[in-house]
């Protein structure tokens, strides 16, 4: 909050970068829904949570609020836990 001031090309590279992981994200999503199987369907799940976490580390560093990274910590461990969950799932299945 009190941190210091941004000049022009820091604020445009925060901007750049969260533009770029919105496309990433946007990849990882055609992915999930074009499969064609499970395990690429958990993987993209997976590449779109890390790519959550990071624009929300990026808008902690955009809008100077701390809370925004404990934030990002809960969502990287669900989204650990979840691809952790599902990968035990597909190796049970024997796909």
């Amino acid at each position: 909050m009190g941190g210091p001031k941004r000049d022009g090309w820091e604020s445009l590279a925060l901007i750049v970068a969260l533009v770029l992981v919105g496309l990433g994200a946007l990849g990882f999503l055609v992915r999930a829904v074009r499969g064609p199987s499970l395990a690429d369907r958990v993987v993209a799940i997976d590449g779109m949570v890390v790519a959550m976490v990071a624009a929300v580390i990026l808008e902690s560093i955009r809008s100077d609020h701390a809370w925004f990274l404990e934030v990002a910590l809960v969502v990287a461990f669900v989204g650990f836990v979840g691809t952790a969950a599902s990968a035990r799932f597909i190796e049970g299945r024997g796909a």
